[in-house]
């Protein structure tokens, strides 16, 4: 079942992706699986999705990748990691998404002000 609407992802994905790369190193289909596990299957991603996220914070230089060869199935695999750029962008986002959260819960009557 979807349960996050594709508009929200897109708002989020930078700062989901980011929150990932700032515990560790990683790489495409392990974020994907990391977000599944995290939302208990509610926020479904697709390899189509997050391709272009990476390839975009890439450029923009939130995160850097190498390559690196598998142990196990010897294809090469990108690794993703977060820069300082890229923490400080995390920073300010989550700030963000807190007050953001703050707001809504008061709107919707779960807080009181």
């Amino acid at each position: 079942m979807k349960l996050v609407s594709k508009d929200l992802t897109a708002a989020s994905s930078k700062m989901v992706v980011l929150s990932i790369l700032s515990r560790k190193e990683s790489y495409g289909y392990e974020i994907l699986e990391t977000i599944k596990l995290f939302s208990s299957d509610g926020w479904v991603w697709y390899d189509g999705m997050i391709y272009p996220v990476l390839h975009k914070m890439e450029r923009d230089k939130l995160i850097k990748s190498r390559w690196e060869e598998s142990i196990e199935t010897k294809r090469k695999r990108r690794y993703y990691s977060i820069t300082e750029k890229g923490r400080k962008m995390l920073e300010t986002e989550i700030l963000g998404w807190k007050l953001v959260d703050n707001t809504l819960s008061k709107i919707l009557g779960l807080q009181t002000c």
